[in-house]
């Protein structure tokens, strides 16, 4: 990784590890990124915007400091310099400091590996992957109505892969997604989903419970 992360942020978009993202790029700005990026090393580091963002979107505002580097695994340049491209998550970081001698913005970042997995946690973590089995299969199921086979979550991915899958794929609040990504460790980030999507489908079947809450 080179010694300064282009940076990609957005309002409402969070990326994790090993997981993909597709991007359409239209902005004068990031174009160039996606240029300077493919002549290198093909890294963008996506972060997520503070809320506020609006205030002053076309200079610089505030974002989290924990992102995910993404590595762009498939490019298509449209005629009009406009980029549809597909990031694949590489590692967590955290922004040291920024930069801000080009258009878009760079930082000096320190990476965040995954918190290493011992026996125990590879349990609790399996133990977490079959609760999400259970709370997640009747909107499987809705969503699979029309197609054969048995719905469920799918037993050849890793660990790692679906938790994180999901932590990004589910119809999820874009600071609950921040949230999970700042966890340190997989096993953290199995139990944080699954407390979350508890609590979703409590609040779902309880009226008013959500109002209580705030």
């Amino acid at each position: 990784m080179s010694d300064l992360l282009p940076i990609f942020p957005l309002p409402n978009v969070v990326l994790f590890p090993n997981v993909f993202l597709p991007l359409h790029i239209f902005e004068p700005r990031y174009r160039e990124m996606v240029a300077d990026a493919l002549k290198n090393d093909r890294l963008i580091g996506m972060t997520l915007l503070r809320p506020g963002w609006q205030r002053e979107y076309e200079g610089r505002p505030p974002v989290f400091p924990i992102g995910c580097s993404g590595v762009i695994t498939h490019v298509d340049r449209l005629n009009d310099g406009r980029y549809n491209i597909v990031l694949r998550g590489v590692q967590r970081f955290r922004i040291l400091e920024e930069d801000d001698r080009l258009s878009y913005r760079r930082a000096r970042i320190e990476q965040l590996p995954e918190a290493a997995c011992c026996a125990e946690d590879a349990a609790a973590i399996r133990s977490q992957r079959a609760k999400l089995d259970v709370l997640l299969a009747p909107a499987i199921e809705r969503s699979l109505a029309d197609i054969a086979g048995e719905a469920r979550i799918p037993a050849a991915m890793s660990d790692e892969d679906l938790i994180n899958a999901l932590a990004q794929y589910l119809d999820l609040e874009p600071l609950e997604k921040q949230a999970l990504l700042e966890q340190r460790s997989l096993r953290s980030r199995a139990e944080s989903l699954v407390e979350l999507l508890e609590m979703k489908i409590l609040m779902a079947k309880t009226p008013g419970l959500s109002h209580v809450a705030h």
